[in-house]
């Protein structure tokens, strides 16, 4: 496998761009989509497993309020500015790691300057200018993005102003994981002596790019979130595409013409210099160019030389930070500009729109630079002059500890149990000139939500994936025809072109190494008809390769400067108990509930919680699937602990710590949940002793598994008629995670 170092510095088939869905994140984090009927997800549907897990959301304080276009003219109507409760002008927006070392204020554009504007003259990438914080590979990404106009104004809507109903409220749309999503943010900005600290434009009244690195914190947790990372990945969140990187040594011969072709139709492209080591980021090579640093790429031209019968192909380069640095062949005033025409000359100068542009020639270009990214509305790039018309399938899939992260091919123990996606491949290519019968594929395998995780010491996981042929008329893998993606790699997307003989196959996602949780998305691109769906596991028969160990990070646990007496009784009590990964299991929640319930003399239990209420707790609570509770999903529950309490007292008037299996039918309704007869009769069976008493534990139990039941209800629930379709499988899942 390859790791791949991300840029980072300190200075500072969806093709169609109209008729797209938007889901809506605003004050809330929108409830995810609907169920599968498989033991994992067919084309186009969100997993069964995450509509189980969106019964939780209101772990995540994610009360479902308005459009933004609502928010918007609710807050103009009041008369007063709006500011976004989840995320909120604080230090814990910015940096999760360390205390900020310089003191910031949070401004609207109003107060920072007079006459503030959204746009002015429209978005183009002389308003993208690096601030401090180490996300250049976000502004070349941005930078890309102006140059496709359709683009843009799908990621930024225009219709937004701080004249024409302004009430401090702006929103963005990015695609994220298979769908687009509309951010909405206060217009807050962090500053320093009046002074944007982060990405600004050249033009002081100017907050369209201010705005949008701002929205894009929020969807990542905060500012810190963002610093390093790969070019591709902020493409893929404005685009929806697909992507792909060359490493330029080993660029293919017409790389200039894939490049060409590929900007022309709209694709966004980035490149940068690989470091070995981090002594390295920043570092400058000979000719002035940054190494570990993210560059746009802006534009290609070919000019005639003067007084010869050959073309000197040029390529034009952007830098975020807002100057250049290059020093060799076609910079300012260089002697190479006297090879070409003046009329080449003066269209070359007009196209450079700002000091932080430049020309090269296309072959120091490959000899300076490692590594291109590439991303393409479609997967038609590296094709014919003719675009295809492919067609995609969606899948959501997860790896989980112990059950469905088997590793790659060097395991073969485990390697059979990750899940296991059937392509059905129907018709060849259309391809005349080519002998071979084959079908063109794009496998696309992304991991979803590690960014948003760093805090926790998340980093992306290496990833890759296999595709075996299925054999005829058997539902057997065939070894003999086998091929996988060019390398396992800690990116965020791995992604593969393939030409395949029509048939069956089984594409196997997976991690590089075994039992590391994560969830993924799966896009297969293919120019014909086709179908991707989930497969049963079957065991595999294969050769191993040899890989080596990564040591498992040690994670941080957010700290909020500002916290009650109780809270920091929480966290003392938690921080002992949580292991590395700052969570706790059904055991370690045992432990973490007897010590809290130590120390809160009004909740008496016998013996603490039992183990079985302690899962059921974590399955009430947790919101991401890992089977375990950070701290924020541990706060939640003991506040719903203490609320339950409150009623249990209230009928406990012996103070027995117990109360009448008859009594509980009153305490369930003061609790808002409201039941028929034969429910609160199986109550008394599921929860009373042999006295027909309930206590505190068999108590809180069974209110945490009607909570968990009725938000699961809600989750699938769909068209909110109170009907439920689930089949036997689906319904399995649904009950044995409870």
């Amino acid at each position: 496998h390859e790791n791949k170092t991300f840029m980072g510095d300190n200075k500072g088939k969806v093709p169609v761009v109209e008729e797209i869905k938007v889901k809506v994140l605003c004050e809330t984090e929108a409830s995810l989509g609907p169920d599968d009927k498989a033991d994992y997800p067919p084309a186009g549907t969100n997993s069964i497993y995450s509509a189980i897990l969106s019964r939780n959301e209101a772990v995540k304080d994610a009360k479902r309020l308005k459009t933004f276009l609502e928010l918007r003219d609710k807050y103009v109507k009041k008369n007063i500015l709006f500011e976004d409760p989840l995320f909120p002008a604080d230090d814990s927006s910015l940096f999760y790691s360390h205390k900020p070392s310089m003191k910031f204020e949070w401004k609207r554009p109003s107060e920072i300057c007079e006459n503030p504007k959204f746009i002015i003259d429209g978005a183009n990438r002389t308003d993208i200018c690096q601030g401090e914080l180490g996300d250049c590979w976000l502004l070349a990404a941005i930078a890309c993005l102006t140059l496709n106009e359709k683009l843009l104004y799908r990621v930024i809507p225009p219709d937004q102003s701080f004249t024409e109903n302004y009430a401090g409220i702006f929103h963005f749309q990015f695609w994220r994981y298979g769908e687009w999503i509309d951010v909405v943010v206060d217009d807050r900005i962090p500053t320093c002596k009046n002074q944007l600290v982060f990405t600004k434009s050249f033009r002081q009244n100017e907050f369209w790019s201010a705005l949008l690195e701002k929205a894009y914190a929020k969807v990542h947790g905060s500012y810190e979130a963002l610093k390093g990372g790969n070019t591709l990945e902020a493409m893929e969140d404005f685009t929806g595409g697909v992507t792909e990187f060359f490493e330029l040594p080993e660029a293919p011969k017409e790389l200039y013409k894939i490049m060409r072709k590929a900007l022309e139709r709209g694709s966004l492209m980035g490149c940068s210099i690989d470091v070995v080591s981090a002594s390295e980021m920043e570092t400058r090579t000979d000719q002035g160019l940054v190494k570990g640093h993210a560059y746009s790429i802006t534009g290609l031209e070919e000019c005639d030389e003067v007084g010869k019968d050959t073309r000197i192909r040029l390529i034009r380069l952007r830098n975020p930070w807002g100057w250049v640095l290059w020093k060799g062949p076609w910079c300012a005033n260089s002697k190479e500009w006297s090879t070409i025409s003046k009329g080449d000359k003066e269209n070359l100068t007009k196209q450079t729109m700002e000091a932080s542009e430049f020309w090269m020639c296309f072959d120091d270009f490959k000899r300076n630079y490692t590594k291109l990214e590439m991303c393409n509305l479609t997967p038609d790039t590296l094709q014919g002059d003719e675009r295809q018309s492919w067609t995609v399938s969606i899948n959501q899939g997860r790896w989980v500890r112990g059950s469905s992260a088997g590793g790659c091919r060097n395991f073969p123990d485990t390697f059979w149990t990750n899940p296991q996606y059937r392509m059905q491949l129907y018709e060849e290519d259309d391809d005349p000139e080519d002998e071979q019968v084959a079908c063109t594929v794009v496998v696309a395998l992304m991991q979803k939500g590690r960014r948003m995780q760093r805090y926790q010491g998340a980093k992306f996981l290496t990833i890759g994936f296999s595709i075996y042929e299925l054999s005829s008329g058997t539902n057997q893998l065939m070894c003999i025809h086998w091929t996988k993606c060019k390398t396992y790699i800690n990116l965020r997307e791995v992604t593969a072109r393939f030409r395949l003989p029509p048939g069956e196959y089984v594409i196997i996602p997976t991690t590089f190494q075994p039992h590391q949780d994560g969830e993924f998305i799966l896009r297969v691109f293919s120019e014909k008809q086709s179908t991707s769906e989930a497969r049963a596991n079957k065991e595999i028969e294969h050769d191993g390769i040899l890989g080596e160990k990564k040591k498992k990070p040690k994670r941080k646990l957010l700290q909020p400067e500002e916290e009650t007496e109780e809270e920091k009784q929480f966290r003392a009590i938690y921080e002992q108990i949580a292991g590395e990964d700052m969570q706790i299991c059904a055991n370690e929640l045992k432990t973490v509930m007897k010590n809290v319930l130590a120390k809160h003399s009004e909740i008496k239990t016998t013996e603490g919680f039992s183990l079985e209420t302690c899962r059921s707790m974590i399955a009430l609570m947790d919101t991401d699937g890992t089977g375990k509770l950070n701290l924020q999903e541990f706060k939640h529950l003991w506040k719903k602990i203490k609320e339950w309490q409150l009623i249990f007292k209230r009928y406990d008037k012996d103070k027995s710590s117990s109360i009448s299996s008859f009594e509980m039918r009153n305490a369930v309704n003061d609790a808002g949940f409201h039941l028929r007869k034969q429910l609160y009769d199986i109550l008394a069976m599921r929860y009373a002793d042999e006295h027909l008493n309930i206590d505190f534990d068999s108590y809180i139990c069974c209110f945490v598994r009607l909570e968990g039941m009725f938000r699961a209800f809600n989750a699938f629930d769909k068209d909110g008629d109170g009907i439920i379709k689930l089949n036997v499988l689906e319904w399995l899942q649904l009950t044995m995670y409870s």
